[in-house]
């Protein structure tokens, strides 16, 4: 379960990077070969528990698209079982900051 749901989010992870591509014409020149070589579930944890935003959601703030941040896909309820309790409240806390409402 957790091995198919761990897939699942990879490739959620994948897909925001292509909506923020078409939608925004962003493209996150560093998140994306993270999550090719260290997995969805890794990079979100990493990114997560690095201090202060990572490039990715500034630049996604800036082009109004906080809705497509990983942040954002973290807080879905069919990720919740893939992060602690602390990395969900720091999505969260990163989102309402700058002016996002996740739920």
């Amino acid at each position: 379960m957790t091995d198919d749901l761990e897939k699942a989010f990879h490739k959620a992870m994948l897909n925001i990077y292509d909506l923020g591509l078409s939608k925004y014409g962003y493209r996150a020149n560093r998140f994306l070969p993270m999550v090719r070589e260290q997995g969805g579930v890794l990079t979100a944890k990493q990114l997560l528990n690095a201090s202060g935003y990572h490039e990715g959601l500034t630049k996604l703030w800036e082009l109004g698209g906080l809705e497509i941040s990983m942040e954002a896909l973290v807080l879905e309820p069919r990720w919740e079982s893939l992060f602690t309790e602390e990395e969900l409240q720091i999505a969260r806390n990163r989102l309402e900051d700058l002016g996002f409402n996740p739920d």
